[in-house]
């Protein structure tokens, strides 16, 4: 019997038990079995993390632009020297495929650190002479002090090093509550951070659930910056905790991504690339197409390939090479998937393909998999025939690899139906009319939209969602803001 793995939290540079000595079972989604006790951790050691960030910070936030960057540069390279042992960690913790933790999630995270260890050596402030030709105005920026990063369970790395990075690459200290679900990499952050000799307490990771570990990190007086990534819900919590300590704040929330397909697009790589965008890491990606909108001229045929295709998506064991989609979460986010097909077949829809847990051993032969049966897979499935005006399924948020195919008449009609909805996080589009595309683009009401392509990210661009999608932007620029605070400098020069 495999021994079970026991985490700690990381604070000053060490690995420390849970002051309660309580601990959070871990499943590991690919079999069902619980495979790790994670700290169920509290306002206790929220302080003592916090503690130890506040006072690494005076040192820390001294060091020059140059050492910064060379450090980050460091963590990204090592990184990278246990890529292998950081995919292997994130595919069984998560479920996603081995694939896809090799070549997207352990990439983009080491990315994170060489980005912004770049950025911060030519970031320029802002400097006016005038309007009196007497007067110089030049901009100071200074780090905020202990920024708090709550991270969510689906890219676990890549989206806490999204957050890391840039917070301690101008200068602030943090402490980090990832997902509870998914402690492994973000455990295994911390032998990098000590292994490249980052300073102790500049990067604190705290582990545990959200009411226990996430609320009295947001609630801390010397916590003035949160920035979170997760569920809609959770996020209007962290706004009523934060706000009455005025707390800089960036949520990332929930989506329900449209991508609009109009008659002129490129078929063939429409098609391949809007499948692509549905079951992405089995479609636990904010940033995952889960509405689809297909001009009436092209669906029969659209709708045809796009299933053929899907039904050559092969689910099973993350750990091999086979597979194109791993595990969902948890057995609650399997039901919730499961409740969600069932209220489309209640509400009219009819189920192309998927609509159930897979045969894992008519995949893969024998009793291969045999330790696989009792998993959280679920088979990529697509739906049609649900009514874009009163349909739950094709307004609230599922989070996995559950499609809506709807076909449409106008361009205008087709906007109507993409901003039907309380979010707007991400959209696609499709056309081969630049005139058009311009057009569409322009109002569909989202943060950003991909026109004839998708996941195409240039981390420099501001990333953020309207409406109950988020607030704040990060990216580039945008996340240097985000992490420090400006002052402005107004000097009178001559006579």
């Amino acid at each position: 019997m495999e021994e079970i793995t026991f985490f700690k939290n990381f604070i000053n540079g060490e690995y420390v038990e849970p002051i309660d000595r309580k601990y959070i079972s871990n499943y590991d989604p690919s079999v069902g079995k619980i495979y790790s006790n994670v700290p169920d951790s509290n306002e206790k050691d929220i302080n003592e993390a916090v503690k130890a960030a506040k006072e690494a910070f005076p040192l820390w936030s001294s060091k020059s632009a140059q050492e910064r960057s060379d450090m980050l540069y460091k963590i990204a390279n090592e990184i990278e020297r246990r890529l292998e042992e950081f995919a292997k960690l994130e595919s069984r913790d998560q479920g996603k495929t081995i694939t896809t933790a090799k070549t997207i999630e352990i990439p983009r995270s080491i990315y994170n650190f060489r980005f912004f260890a770049g950025a911060i050596l030519h970031h320029q402030n802002e400097s006016t002479v005038g309007p009196l030709s007497n007067v110089l105005n030049y901009t100071l920026r200074s780090p905020v002090g202990v920024c708090g990063l709550i991270s969510p369970w689906n890219l676990p790395l890549y989206l806490l090093t999204w957050k890391i990075a840039p917070a301690i690459a101008t200068g602030n200290t943090c402490v980090c509550k990832p997902s509870e679900m998914t402690p492994a990499t973000a455990h295994l952050l911390g032998e990098v951070f000590n292994t490249v000799g980052l300073p102790r307490g500049v990067v604190n990771i705290v582990f545990g659930n959200g009411p226990n570990a996430g609320s009295p990190l947001v609630r801390h007086s010397d916590v003035p910056l949160i920035s979170f990534t997760g569920g809609t819900k959770t996020g209007e919590i962290i706004q009523q905790q934060a706000s009455p300590l005025n707390k800089k704040l960036s949520l990332e929330l929930g989506g329900k991504n449209p991508g609009i397909i109009f008659d002129d697009c490129k078929f063939e790589e429409c098609v391949e690339t809007s499948v692509r965008s549905s079951f992405s890491n089995q479609g636990e990606i904010c940033l995952c197409t889960s509405r689809l909108y297909v001009q009436e001229g092209i669906f029969d045929r659209f709708v045809e390939q796009f299933v053929e295709k899907t039904k050559k998506i092969v689910v099973g064991n993350p750990r091999s090479e086979k597979s194109g989609m791993g595990a969902l979460i948890s057995e609650d986010h399997l039901k919730k998937i499961e409740y969600y097909v069932q209220l489309a077949k209640d509400e009219g829809g009819t189920i192309l393909c998927g609509g159930k847990r897979p045969e894992l051993s008519a995949i893969f032969g024998g009793n291969e998999n045999e330790e696989l049966k009792n998993g959280y897979f679920y088979e990529p499935t697509v739906i049609v025939g649900l009514n874009p005006s009163t349909s739950r399924v094709l307004k609230e948020e599922i989070f996995g690899p559950v499609i809506t195919i709807t076909s449409f008449s106008t361009e205008q009609q087709a906007i109507q139906y993409a901003n039907d909805v309380e979010y707007g996080l991400a959209s696609s589009l499709w056309s081969q009319n630049v005139d058009r595309c311009h057009r569409v683009a322009s109002k569909i009401e989202c943060g950003i939209c991909w026109v004839n392509c998708w996941l195409v990210r240039d981390l420099r661009t501001p990333f953020g969602g309207v409406k109950r999608s988020g607030i704040g932007r990060e990216g580039g620029d945008h996340s240097i803001d985000f992490f420090t605070e400006q002052k402005n400098i107004c000097i009178k020069i001559g006579n």
